[in-house]
C-alpha cells in the first residue's frame, strides 16, 4: 500500500503538469491521425496486395503501435528538465522508493497513450474500420505494454545521458530502422526477402503484426502469441532498466 500511494502522488503530480501544458499530448496525438487520413486512403488500392478486406482493419493498428512508440520514446525529455530544475534532487531526499518514482511517472505516461488511443480506434470506425470489441481491446492492451516499455526506457536514457543533444540523435538513431523493419506501414511480406528475413529480428513487427491479428478477431494466430510474448518480455526488460536507473540515482 505504501508503494501505491508514493506511486499515486508522483502521478498526480505529473498528472498536473501535463494539464498545465496539454501541447505535447496533442502534439503526439496529430501525427498517426495525419498518418490515418492522408496515408491511409493511398493503402485503398493495394488491399488485394495486401491480403487484407479492410485496409483501414490492417492501417490502424499500425498507427496504434506507432503512437505507443513515438509518444513514449520522448517522455524522458520531461524529465531531464525536471533533473535540470533539481526536481529529481528534491525526490530522493524524501524516504519513497525510487521505483515508485519510475511507476508514477509511468502511470502518467500510460494514462496519456490510453486516451490517444482510444480516440485514434473512435477515428478509425469512423473512417470504416471493421474490428471486434475484443480483438481492439487486446490490441490496446499491447499497446500499452509497448508504451509503457518504451517510456521505461525513455526514462532510463534520460537519468544515463541528462542531455536533451545527446537523447535526441540516439532516439533518432534507434527508431528509423524500428519504424521502416516492423511493417507499421507497409507489411514486410511485400518486401525483398533479405528485408524480410531482417525484420524477422525486429521485436516490434511480431508485436505489430500480433495487434492486427488482433483486430480482424484471429486470437489463435501464431503472430498475436508472439506478439505478447515480445510486449510482455519488452516491457519487463525496461521495467527493470528504468527501475535500476533510478536506484542508481540514489546512490
Amino acid at each position: 500500500m505504501q508503494f501505491l500511494r508514493e506511486s499515486f502522488i508522483v502521478f498526480r503530480r505529473q498528472l498536473r503538469m501535463n494539464l498545465r501544458n496539454p501541447a505535447w499530448v496533442l502534439i503526439g496525438l496529430m501525427q498517426p491521425i495525419l498518418y490515418l487520413f492522408l496515408f491511409g486512403p493511398l493503402l485503398k488500392p493495394m488491399a488485394q496486395q495486401l491480403g487484407v478486406a479492410n485496409t483501414w482493419t490492417f492501417f490502424v493498428p499500425g498507427m496504434l503501435i506507432q503512437l505507443g512508440m513515438f509518444g513514449a520514446f520522448f517522455a524522458g525529455f520531461g524529465l531531464i528538465s525536471e533533473w535540470r530544475d533539481g526536481v529529481i534532487e528534491a525526490e530522493r531526499v524524501t524516504p519513497a522508493s525510487r521505483t515508485a518514482l519510475l511507476m508514477g511517472r509511468l502511470w502518467r505516461d500510460l494514462l496519456q497513450l490510453l486516451v490517444q488511443a482510444l480516440v485514434l480506434v473512435g477515428l478509425g470506425y469512423w473512417v470504416g474500420m471493421e474490428a471486434p470489441l475484443g480483438g481492439v481491446v487486446l490490441g490496446v492492451l499491447l499497446t500499452l505494454l509497448v508504451g509503457g516499455a518504451c517510456a521505461a526506457a525513455s526514462n532510463a536514457l534520460a537519468l544515463t545521458t541528462k542531455s536533451e543533444d545527446v537523447m535526441a540523435p540516439v532516439i533518432n538513431v534507434v527508431m528509423m530502422p524500428v519504424l521502416l523493419l516492423s511493417g507499421i506501414l507497409l507489411p514486410m511480406t511485400i518486401g525483398p526477402d533479405w528485408l524480410q528475413r531482417t525484420s524477422d529480428f525486429m521485436p516490434f513487427r511480431w508485436i505489430t503484426d500480433g495487434v492486427r491479428s488482433s483486430f480482424v478477431g484471429d486470437f489463435a494466430a501464431n503472430g498475436l502469441m508472439w506478439g505478447s510474448i515480445w510486449a510482455v518480455g519488452l516491457f519487463a526488460i525496461a521495467l527493470w532498466w528504468g527501475t535500476s536507473t533510478f536506484r542508481k540515482e540514489n546512490a
